[in-house]
């Protein structure tokens, strides 16, 4: 279907009567996304609503003076052109194409809506049709006009994620009209249509997730109506909040989503008359059922997204709080039997297989067995025994750094790497790979293909432990623009690994999860969500990664260990099986019983594996504090609840859960060391009690009260 200028359109997105958005052009006028926060049908005035699209250029400037990246110039002056809806069995695709007289930029909006489910992925793409070139200096993949509908601010909140290293996704609840917020300021009173500054959230360089996690939730407390968002993007991005006057003096809310910037990132890129410019893509995703509600669609929609699906199999890695980087045969060989024993299905040798002398960390980069920790067979010869303990063998990379001792630096040429002013960018003594260096690639592909190939691994686990900075000025209009270009690259070398090596299992590493994004975590297949070493600190990790990582994806670790006692065991099993189990530790210096107890909770990952690919999230004890004494989370599907609960061993030691309707067992461990009284309130609720000091957790199991009882929608 198509339409033209003369007649405007509107397309309701998803079912009218519940939150969906709004897409509207006016006739040869403003075009808007907007919500309806679930108030029925009708024609949401586009007049006075934000523009779908926002684009900051050097000589236009904004319309209204601010610090963000609304209220701009070009923005202001697109005017509705046509329109095409393209239709399958699984997606709509929505083309909206606009154009600003002044500068000549073409404008198509691009939104993939998923017939199943409130969400949409966007993105926009600027041509210049004009006579001189214009240089951008923001492009928003998509705004949202009152995402939540005509709602006061005093009744929203913000959902926002924060990451730092082994502190990963912890999130806070504050009202969007707060002291750090979008306070009142009446500007009818002052005669403007636009506060000049923004609620936002930034994240730099290559770790997308390194500060701020590129995911979120804005919801409606009274109302119950929410709206998940998200940055597709491995690199650098910028998500907004802004208030603007709209129609009859009344307060609006704007929901601005972009890549890189140029006051946030230095990005610049000049379009030429004829060039063309594509932002990343950005999701979104409604729920009439609150933040948890709006969580669930998003997790829907970012199966959408995979390239592909498949069971989770459980993997050992040899590095947390066991080998840590110095493996050898005989470290490895005792640790290859134990895992299989355990029941995992891959085994991964982690960082240090190709260093001699001790010191790995500069030296990455030729990817060469060493010869010095694998004597006879050699690592080849270890891979051979993973295969033959019924194992699929896996290896750690960081492809694109290389060290500064490696023998790589002299053998690829000066533009194979990330640079400033002709200097290669260095960091804690590694260079970085310019991926859109074919002599880069073509490395890299060599390394891969030999190492699939010849020696038969079957998993990499891709780290990513030092990020370059704000990018590099070779062969770019800026360092953002080179950045960007990179972070493209860097994903065509992934569909290009992955179209040779279709069966190839890729993990997402990134020094913990630092580059946690669904660029990346659409193409690749899990993502180790944290370098915490410490037990009692990881559970809200586990909880806190369920609400920007799909629980198939989100492989947290379980470490156990031969001086733990039972109760310790089972504490760090249960956060390998909130999400997906990643399994590692001492297993081969265990007792018979402790290893016993570590294949139990293998064997409820792997029983629960076809599960976990459909299963959606929920918090019973809401998302955590950082420091909170319990802690819990559950993964729903359609027959029964897996729930995980923490006690950390301080503050009270009974809590109240809010979980489904249902019989409660104890699935995780059969025989636990001290019991637990688990009893249903009159009110539906479950409490819980434990009987000594000890940090104890536990798995339960939910059993709906009928087999077809269907998911939260």
């Amino acid at each position: 279907m198509t339409n033209d200028a003369a007649e405007g359109f509107f397309i309701c997105l998803h079912e009218d009567g519940a939150p969906t958005l709004r897409l509207e052009g006016a006739p040869d006028g403003v075009v808007s996304l907007a919500g309806n926060g679930g108030a029925g049908s009708g024609v949401h005035g586009v007049q006075g609503a934000q523009p779908l699209v926002e684009i900051l250029a050097v000589g236009h400037g904004r319309a209204a003076a601010n610090l963000r990246n609304t209220a701009t110039a070009i923005g202001s002056r697109l005017r509705y052109v046509a329109h095409e809806v393209l239709d399958d069995d699984l997606v709509r695709t929505i083309h909206v194409d606009q154009r600003d007289a002044v500068s000549g930029l073409e404008i198509r909006s691009t939104l993939r809506v998923p017939v199943r489910g409130r969400s949409l992925q966007a993105w926009t793409t600027v041509r210049n049709g004009g006579s001189e070139a214009v240089h951008l200096q923001s492009v928003s993949s998509v705004m949202v006009s009152e995402p939540l509908g005509p709602v006061p601010l005093e009744a929203l909140d913000s959902i926002d994620g924060y990451s730092d290293w082994v502190g990963e996704n912890r999130w806070s609840t504050t009202p969007v009209r707060a002291q750090d917020g979008l306070v009142s300021l009446d500007l009818p009173l002052h005669q403007h249509q636009d506060a000049r500054g923004s609620r936002a959230a930034v994240s730099h360089g290559t770790w997308s997730s390194g500060e701020r996690v590129p995911a979120g939730v804005l919801t409606d407390r009274g109302a119950g109506t929410a709206i998940a968002w998200q940055v597709d993007h491995n690199g650098a991005w910028r998500v907004e909040l802004a208030e603007r006057l709209g129609p009859d003096d009344g307060s609006l809310l704007a929901l601005g989503m972009f890549g890189p910037t140029d006051a946030d990132h230095g990005w610049l890129r000049t379009l030429r008359t004829g060039e063309a410019f594509t932002t990343v893509p950005v999701s979104v995703a409604l729920s009439g059922e609150g933040w948890a509600g709006a969580a669930a669609e998003m997790t829907r929609h970012r199966r959408t997204l995979l390239d592909r699906r498949r069971r989770p199999a459980v993997v050992f890695n040899d590095y947390m709080n066991t080998i840590m980087g110095d493996p050898t045969t005989d470290k490895l060989l005792p640790l290859i039997e134990a895992a299989a024993e355990v029941g995992a299905e891959y085994f991964c040798i982690d960082a240090g297989w190709y260093d001699d002398d001790g010191d790995w960390w500069d030296s990455v980069g030729a990817w060469e067995p060493s010869t010095s920790r694998f004597p006879g067979p050699g690592l080849a010869g270890l891979l051979e025994r993973i295969r033959s303990a019924g194992m699929v063998p896996g290896l750690w990379l960081e492809p694109e750094v290389v060290g500064v001792r490696s023998p790589l630096v002299d053998r690829l040429p000066a533009d194979a790497f990330l640079q400033r002013r002709g200097v290669r960018i260095v960091e804690q003594g590694r260079y970085f790979l310019d991926l859109r260096s074919p002599d880069a690639i073509k490395h890299l592909d060599t390394v891969v293909d030999g190492l699939v190939d010849e020696m038969g691994v079957g998993y990499l686990k891709l780290d990513y432990n030092v990020t370059p900075g704000p990018g590099t000025d070779r062969d770019a209009d800026s360092v953002g623009d080179g950045l960007l270009r990179h972070n493209r690259a860097h994903l065509e070398w992934i569909d290009g690994v992955r179209e040779r090596h279709p069966q190839l299992v890729i993990e997402n590493c990134a020094s913990g999860a630092m580059r946690a994004d669904y660029g990346l975590l659409s193409r690749l297949d899990l993502q180790s969500t944290s370098d915490q070493q410490d037990p009692l600190r990881y559970p809200p990790i586990a909880v806190g990664a369920l609400l920007s990582i799909l629980p198939e994806q989100a492989a947290n670790w379980a470490y156990p260990q031969p001086n733990m006692d039972d109760e310790q065991i089972v504490f760090t099993m249960c956060t390998g099986l909130a999400g997906r189990l990643y399994l590692s530790g001492r297993l081969d210096a265990m007792q018979p019983r402790q290893r016993q107890l570590v294949r139990e909770g293998v064997d409820l990952a792997r029983s629960w594996s076809d599960d976990l690919l459909r299963a959606t999230p929920v918090w019973p004890l809401g998302l955590p504090e950082w420091s909170a004494p319990w802690v819990a989370s559950g993964l729903h599907t359609a027959h029964e609840t897996l729930v995980a609960v923490w006690w950390r061993g301080s503050g009270p030691r009974e809590v109240v859960l809010d979980l489904p309707a249902g019989s409660i067992e104890i699935a995780y461990p059969s025989m636990p060391a001290h019991p637990w009284r688990i009893a249903r309130q009159a009110d539906g609720t479950t409490r819980i009690q434990v009987a000594d000091d000890q940090p104890q957790a536990r798995i339960l199991r939910v059993a709906h009260p009928t087999n077809d009882l269907p998911l939260t929608h």
